[in-house]
């Protein structure tokens, strides 16, 4: 019952993302045809009802609509050029002064914001004309935006560790949050050393001079307020003053005090960006609420214990089954966004993992780190889109030069999937978990 359950989600979700069916409306449908095999329609339908309920009523989930609106406040409160000044102080003397500034600020402005998106967009409009001044390939400068923009969705805020937090039955927001940062360094680490290897082949400099300890001082000023978000809203989570969701209500306040003093965010645009992100929010609370019913069918037909039972069939080597999963999880990214991926791959592959002895936290990096990839593989790359967009070039001149940022990414993947204490180490001596 168990596999033909999973094969009935499978053919129906994508026969239904094939017609172009919204992925919360597909997940939805899928789980119920599923367990039509064995529970009356009637019944389906009303738990199914009572399922999505349960699913958008956790207090935690609340924090997501105000992350969301204050990355948008933070997108519009012309953050990312102090931040591109304050990293261009600190690495403009490496060789590719703008291509290694890019990826450090799109890893600040990403964790500020919470979108590897809106960092593509807007560290990569900043750094564009400094790059095209000096004689930047446009390929080039698209790749290295869009390949180092998702190291921003590991180091949090994140609403993607946020979600895992919500449907792998509650692991610590504040372990997830502090287990992030090593992954999402990780990443960007990987993406600064292909971009240093670009620069010297490419003969592309530093910035002229010495290194200036007075200039760093100054962009350091200017980014402080908003590097003080991290600071306040991350380390009061981390601390135990507040919970994630009092956390991100107080980002939305200190984003729009920024904004309002940067002169950017006024009473026309803040309109429009609680608009804009009311849409937003809706759209992923109802995507996690539906998800909800994809969880219970997954319990009450047993498919959870159905692929274990499969996947150690094939062999019970941990090592080869995690490889097996990341796989699985790579082609799965380049067809869905992270989030319903999370909501679908969690509980399928959480159970066998804890067999194991894995910890959730350490999963759960795995996971987001996986399907953070799609962000910038086509045909759903959305990432990706926005940094060949920004870039004003095309996807065919692009793609040789994400290849190499793929491979090193890929290699960050292996160090975070078999070495369990990049994940675990800073929550662990924190006191988050054991």
């Amino acid at each position: 019952m168990a596999m033909q359950a999973l094969a009935i989600i499978l053919v129906v979700l994508a026969v239904l993302m094939v017609l172009g069916v919204p992925i919360a409306y597909s997940i939805g449908i899928a789980s119920l045809v599923a367990v039509l095999q064995t529970v009356p329609f009637d019944v389906s339908v009303v738990t199914g009802a009572q399922r999505t309920f349960v699913g958008m009523s956790s207090f935690t989930l609340t924090a997501i609509p105000f992350f969301i609106l204050a990355g948008n406040l933070m997108n519009q409160g012309g953050i990312a050029k102090k931040l591109v000044d304050f990293v261009m102080a600190i690495l403009g003397k490496l060789p590719g002064a703008l291509l290694v500034t890019n990826v450090g600020t799109n890893a600040l402005f990403g964790a500020i914001s919470g979108s590897a998106s809106a960092a593509a967009a807007a560290v990569g409009s900043m750094v564009k004309p400094g790059e095209e001044e000096l004689g930047y390939d446009k390929e080039i400068s698209a790749a290295t935006n869009a390949a180092s923009a998702p190291s921003g969705l590991l180091i949090p805020p994140s609403n993607a560790l946020i979600t895992y937090s919500l449907v792998s039955g509650g692991t610590s927001v504040a372990a997830l949050f502090l287990a992030g940062y090593l992954p999402g360094i990780i990443w960007a680490a990987c993406c600064l050393a292909v971009a240093l290897l670009i620069a010297k082949k490419k003969g592309y400099k530093g910035t002229p001079g010495k290194f200036s300890w007075m200039n760093l001082l100054k962009a350091t000023i200017a980014a402080i307020p908003s590097l003080g978000l991290i600071v306040v809203v991350i380390g009061g989570i981390i601390a135990g003053v507040f919970t994630a969701t009092e956390g991100s209500a107080i980002a939305v306040v200190y984003s729009l005090i920024l904004g309002i003093l940067y002169k950017n965010i006024n009473l026309k645009n803040l309109w429009q960006i609680l608009v804009d992100s009311a849409k937003m929010s809706g759209m992923v609370v109802f995507l996690i609420g539906v998800s909800n019913i994809l969880s219970w069918v997954m319990a009450f037909t047993g498919i959870p214990q159905a692929i274990a039972a499969a996947l150690l069939g094939v062999t019970d080597n941990f090592i080869v089954i995690l490889l097996i999963m990341n796989v699985i999880l790579l082609i799965a990214g380049t067809f869905m966004d992270v989030t319903p991926a999370i909501l679908i791959f969690t509980p399928l592959f959480l159970p066998i993992v804890k067999q194991f002895g894995m910890h959730p936290v350490h999963f759960g990096l795995i996971l987001v780190y996986n399907l953070c990839i799609g962000n910038i593989t086509p045909p759903v790359g959305n990432t990706l889109f926005v940094g060949i967009k920004v870039g004003d070039t095309s996807l065919a001149k692009v793609m040789p030069y994400m290849v190499r940022y793929y491979i090193a990414i890929l290699i960050g993947l292996l160090l975070v999937t078999y070495i369990p204490a990049i994940s675990t180490y800073l929550p662990m001596a924190a006191g988050l978990i054991k």
